[in-house]
């Protein structure tokens, strides 16, 4: 009985294969038979730019204050103290507001020295990071040589931004989008079709990032430059947008 029942299945396998290979033949299909799926697109993208060039009017300077080798915690706490106190004296002075002057990255560790198989304290070090917030950037020389001529004996770094970037992004926003449009009416009529309204929009903002005037160096030689301290430039940055604009196909 089971013989006879693996015969049926078999002979029913051959013959579905034999209808499948007579069809192949008469209705002239190819082999193996391939599915082709197609859509028609109702709508045509364009991407377009705009950007916007603006000069900085704003300024974070990073200076700070290194004491190495001293004899005890408490002439570390003292010196950086000290000198921290006449940093902030010294930029008031030249009308940066208390609330725009940030003090971090106090720190006192002990240093080492191997003596007769063993480690022992050999003195102590200290630093601590100023950060001043300018508002005018015309007065970024004055803030170095005033900080280094008080005692601050490393200038981080001097960062410039745009204070309040939003509208310029708008601008640039509005610029990507006319920018597209006038894309689409030349693609439109080149292509012989007629456009109807916006039916999505994708945006890319991207703005220049701050721009580091210097990195870290050791900051005896600012102060002692004449005429007021180096010459920074803010130079200009750059806030971009691009769009991409879906419209609708006639």
């Amino acid at each position: 009985m089971h013989e006879d029942r693996s015969i049926k299945n078999t002979g029913k396998i051959l013959l579905l294969v034999l209808i499948t290979l007579f069809l192949i033949k008469v209705l002239n299909l190819s082999y193996p038979l391939s599915i082709i799926t197609s859509t028609r697109s109702s709508e045509l993208s364009v991407v377009g730019e705009g950007k916007i060039e603006a000069t900085p009017n704003l300024a974070y300077i990073d200076t700070g204050i290194n004491v190495n080798n001293a004899a005890s915690v408490n002439e570390v706490q003292n010196n950086l103290d000290k000198v921290n106190n006449a940093v902030l004296q010294a930029v008031q002075k030249l009308g940066i507001k208390k609330q725009d002057i940030s003090t971090s990255n106090y720190s006192i560790n002990p240093s080492f020295a191997f003596e007769g198989g063993v480690d022992r304290i050999s003195g102590y070090n200290g630093n601590v990071t100023i950060t001043v917030k300018v508002r005018d950037t015309q007065q970024v020389s004055k803030v170095l040589e005033a900080v280094t001529k008080a005692g601050a004996n490393q200038v981080q770094g001097v960062r410039f931004e745009i204070a309040n970037p939003d509208k310029l992004r708008e601008e640039a926003r509005n610029k990507a989008i006319q920018n597209a449009k006038e894309q689409a009416k030349r693609l439109a009529k080149t292509l012989g079709i007629r456009l109807g309204k916006v039916v999505n929009i994708v945006e890319v903002t991207a703005g220049q990032g701050p721009q580091p005037f210097m990195e870290r160096y050791a900051a005896d030689g600012v102060g002692g430059m004449g005429g007021g301290g180096p010459q920074v430039e803010p130079g200009t940055q750059t806030v971009s947008s691009t769009v991409t604009l879906f419209f609708e196909k006639k």
